[in-house]
């Protein structure tokens, strides 16, 4: 088996965003890039890294109920980071 993964040049995430968009129908400029990737660092970091890609869904699905607007994402956003930020595994558990 080979790995066949392609890995996008950070100058390319642009391009790559645009053309995303585009396919799915999204205005571009309603999409923080920034945002979302601080998103997926802090709860990369703050809980486990598979969790990033399932926040950044979970960001844009509340988002998209609440309107999606640029706005309703960053709220989203902060409300998973802020959840990121004090979660501690050992105590969900119980």
């Amino acid at each position: 088996m080979t790995d066949n993964t392609q890995h996008l040049p950070v100058e390319a995430l642009e391009d790559w965003t645009s053309a995303a968009c585009a396919a799915l129908d999204i205005d571009r400029e309603s999409v923080d890039i920034a945002l979302l990737l601080d998103l997926a660092r802090d709860v990369a970091h703050g809980v486990a890294r598979p969790a990033a890609p399932l926040s950044a869904y979970l960001a844009g699905l509340a988002a998209g109920r609440a309107g999606g607007s640029r706005e309703n994402t960053a709220t989203a956003a902060a409300t998973i980071t802020a959840l990121a930020a004090t979660w501690r595994a050992d105590d969900q558990d119980s």
